[in-house]
């Protein structure tokens, strides 16, 4: 028997009848194609399926789509035309911080969580936030630095404008 759930997702209302298992990473991977959200250990533990519910990271794979009935979720879609995303993805790409791209959506959703909660980041206090994202393919290098360069781009363009030296 289907249940029928409501959410707002990436800004648009959906209303969709779901099977009481369906995780939320199936429900928007299959029925939606918002496939930025990649299931990877499906037990909550690598990260990659990581999406914003009401405002806080949550993975995915282990959330139920009947759970998130009210709620609203952000993938990475959903932030395709936030500026600390942008910020963020030349990031990456700039300090080489993905290689195949596999975690890369879940990386960059908390470290977008983490950039907005968080200012003055050592590469410690990255590490340790980013812990709960793995990747095979880097040694975090890449990444640690990614983030750092984003943090630093994004504290100095939230700096207020400084009156012109007399």
């Amino acid at each position: 028997m289907k249940t029928d759930i409501s959410a707002t997702i990436n800004g648009k209302k959906l209303q969709s009848a779901v099977e009481p298992r369906t995780s939320l990473a199936d429900l928007l991977r299959e029925e939606l194609r918002l496939t930025a959200t990649h299931l990877g250990c499906e037990q909550g533990v690598c990260g990659a399926c990581t999406v914003l519910i009401d405002g806080q990271p949550a993975r995915a794979c282990i959330t139920l789509a009947v759970a998130a009935d009210g709620s609203e979720i952000r993938t990475l879609e959903g932030l395709d035309q936030d500026r600390l995303m942008a910020v963020l993805k030349d990031a990456f790409e700039d300090k080489h911080g993905l290689q195949c791209g596999f975690c890369t959506p879940g990386m960059l959703i908390s470290a977008w969580d983490l950039i907005r909660r968080k200012a003055d980041l050592s590469d410690a206090d990255i590490r340790i936030a980013m812990s709960g994202n793995l990747c095979r393919c880097t040694g975090y290098q890449g990444i640690v630095r990614s983030i750092a360069s984003a943090a630093k781009i994004w504290a100095d363009a939230s700096q207020p404008e400084r009156e012109p030296a007399r």
